[in-house]
């Protein structure tokens, strides 16, 4: 099997309260790295009553005084929501305190409706491509890479703290041409099947084919993102999905918000055996779960069940499934 790792989006249990919602992503990702899922990565949603994760760098900081060895990261920071120059020292400032475990997810859209948009003083997602030149540069500039040669204007800018290492490079991905991008600029890609309401095989096929190799990575990495709730039975599985939040009915509500009812589900059994055949399909190189369960205890149970995939076979149970 793949690694398998956690997307959190600081979910709001019912009667709970967003803050609450923060303070149980500590948790999860506690329990993430006991369990042995490889990285840990918080998303970015404005002005959605049912998500805590506004700030995901601030979670990242807290997490990392708390864990010490599951990867931390992004899914992801909304790049044409800031200045490219302040996400790069935010995140060299992570590295600085988890040094080789930080992963910069970026995303292309707002993360929120249009108005919420505005209110953040968001660009466009055109901007894209400019501001993750400016992001990357910046990171590489901070670790030695000549990245602003004379006579650019920035050449003198640089981005602190400075350090031996960098944080990994990501884009969150929910199209062919923008999984397309990633591997033309060399990074790893993710891609977000439940955003996309699409088969990921595709876009990591095209990923692949158009890779690059570049000094964030000589080989090509494509993860897959996806929601599965397991539960202790089918039923207890069906019973949480229907306690799981809803988005509200707002015009412009960003699409990953209806999310929340496309998911699979069903006891531990059904969803390590769904979460195989979609390693096995999409040929991704790992996966990113969100189980999107009510509760912060059903959270957890759904990631203990899930991560039963994670534990070797002893022996003999090896030599009993040869049987």
């Amino acid at each position: 099997m793949v690694p398998l790792s956690i997307l959190d989006l600081s979910i709001v249990s019912p009667g709970g309260t967003q803050a609450q919602g923060v303070r149980d992503s500590i948790a999860i990702a506690k329990a993430a790295e006991r369990l042995g899922f490889k990285r840990f990565w918080v998303a970015e949603h404005h002005s959605i009553p049912h998500l805590g994760s506004a700030c995901p760098e601030i979670v990242l900081a807290a997490l990392t005084q708390v864990t010490s060895t599951i990867r931390l990261g992004s899914g992801g920071v909304m790049l044409p929501n800031y200045s490219p120059l302040k996400v790069a020292e935010t995140f060299m400032e992570l590295e600085a305190l988890a040094p080789g475990r930080i992963d910069l997810g970026l995303g292309r859209a707002l993360g929120a409706d249009g108005v919420t948009g505005a209110a953040l003083r968001s660009q466009t997602s055109d901007v894209f491509p400019q501001y993750f030149a400016l992001l990357s540069a910046w990171l590489l500039d901070s670790s030695g890479v000549e990245a602003f040669p004379e006579p650019h204007p920035f050449a003198k800018v640089k981005a602190s703290p400075a350090g031996p290492s960098h944080p990994d490079l990501f884009l969150l991905c929910s199209s062919i041409d923008s999984a397309r991008f990633a591997g033309m600029v060399g990074v790893g890609m993710v891609f977000a099947e439940f955003i996309a309401r699409a088969d990921a095989a595709p876009a990591v096929a095209a990923y692949r084919e158009a890779f690059q190799a570049s000094v964030y990575r000589a080989e090509p990495f494509a993860a897959v993102a996806c929601i599965a709730l397991a539960a202790d039975t089918a039923g207890e599985a069906d019973r949480l999905a229907e306690l799981a939040p809803r988005p509200p009915d707002r015009p412009g509500m960003p699409p990953e918000t209806e999310s929340f009812v496309r998911r699979f589900r069903g006891d531990g059994a059904a969803v390590r055996a769904y979460l195989a055949e979609k390693a096995e399909h999409t040929k991704a190189d790992e996966l990113f779960v969100l189980n999107g369960a009510p509760t912060l205890e059903s959270r957890l149970r759904s990631m203990e069940l899930v991560a039963e995939l994670l534990t070797p076979l002893s022996p003999a149970q090896a030599g009993a499934q040869a049987f």
